[in-house]
């Protein structure tokens, strides 16, 4: 499989606060890893700026002037946990055109899924406002792109980070053309995300939350994609699939409550590609969002890109889900079974 991938250094060059969770070292220790690796299969992109259009077909003109204004400047407070260094902004445009150039190289079949190993993460950004540690929302922008460029009217966009990626469902709330789904901590970080918040007018039914308490581990996981992902997806046929990567449903993570390790991370992996290779040729886009134990957040990022490569090195998950998860799951059934046959 090739597999592409989006590195750059200037994802190294957006400084945060001192002490930041969301910090460079995170990307640093991912791309020491990547060197590591068999390179057969990798494909590295070098990723453009997006321009001021692309990043507006989410964000409006405003907020993106705003964020522009802070190039080379030492310090911006934007959020009360995000703020931008002098280049965060073309930080920040680099990683939603990194992410633009794995759609298309997906979508010209020059790759066969690929990976943006990029940062700020994106998903907590709003039309009109920065969010815990976003600047612009590279996979919203991303899904947005292929719709207008590819006339696409199905793409499934999966988000397992830790937190609710509210601006990503704010975007396609009423959107039927984007499925989003998401497991998250609940309640945590942003609030976002109970399983009633089905979306409205035309995307009813399109967007889909799984709440789910403190120490989920891999079983867990696996159980929700395969007893909710899977049937949704085999009813909705999605032509890509974009997944918000978030590694802090890591059993280490400082800021999280999860119990997922680096074999849960590829077994959610496998499942992915093995929708997208049954709907849609095997077009999937990964971009990262969170995971802050660098250790966890590099082992398990090497994890999903052997599973990626056709290379797995994981053992099946045989462990049960406990009883807390099947009862989530039956909640978020009863919710849209109507709109889900499948369920």
């Amino acid at each position: 499989m090739k597999v592409g991938v989006i590195r750059d250094p200037i994802y190294l060059e957006h400084v945060a606060d001192e002490f930041h969770p969301e910090n460079p070292e995170r990307l640093q220790s991912i791309y020491e890893m990547l060197e590591r690796l068999p390179q057969e299969g990798l494909v590295y992109l070098t990723p453009r700026s997006a321009t001021p259009e692309e990043i507006c077909l989410i964000h409006d003109t405003r907020y993106h002037d705003e964020v522009a204004q802070t190039a080379g400047r030492a310090y911006t407070r934007l959020d009360p946990d995000t703020s931008t260094s002098p280049k965060s902004y073309e930080a920040a445009c680099k990683a939603v055109g990194g992410t633009l150039d794995l759609a298309d190289a997906v979508m010209k079949r020059e790759i066969d899924n690929g990976i943006a190993l990029i940062r700020p993460p994106g998903h907590h950004a709003e039309k009109d406002r920065a969010m815990g540690f976003c600047l612009f929302n590279n996979i919203a922008v991303g899904a947005r792109y292929l719709a207008q460029k590819y006339e696409l009217e199905r793409t499934l966009l999966v988000d397992f980070d830790l937190h609710h990626g509210n601006g990503t469902q704010h975007a396609f709330y009423e959107d039927p053309r984007v499925l989003y789904f998401s497991t998250h901590q609940y309640p945590y970080y942003p609030g976002s995300g109970w399983y009633s918040e089905i979306g409205r007018g035309e995307g009813e039914g399109y967007t889909i939350n799984v709440p789910l308490t403190y120490g989920m581990g891999d079983a867990d996981y696996g159980y929700i994609f395969n007893q909710l992902l899977v049937p949704v997806a085999d009813a909705f046929h999605p032509q890509i699939v974009l997944v918000s990567a978030g590694f802090d449903i890591h059993r280490d993570d400082p800021l999280g409550g999860m119990a997922v390790t680096e074999a849960g991370f590829a077994n959610m992996t496998r499942i992915l590609l093995d929708i997208a290779s049954h709907h849609c040729g095997g077009k999937m886009l990964v971009a990262l969002e969170g995971g802050y134990d660098v250790v966890g957040l590099t082992r398990s990022v090497q994890a999903m890109i052997m599973e990626m490569k056709g290379t797995s090195v994981s053992e099946p998950i045989q462990d049960e889900p406990c009883r807390g998860v099947m009862q989530t799951v039956a909640s978020v059934k009863d919710v849209l079974r109507s709109f889900w046959k499948t369920l």
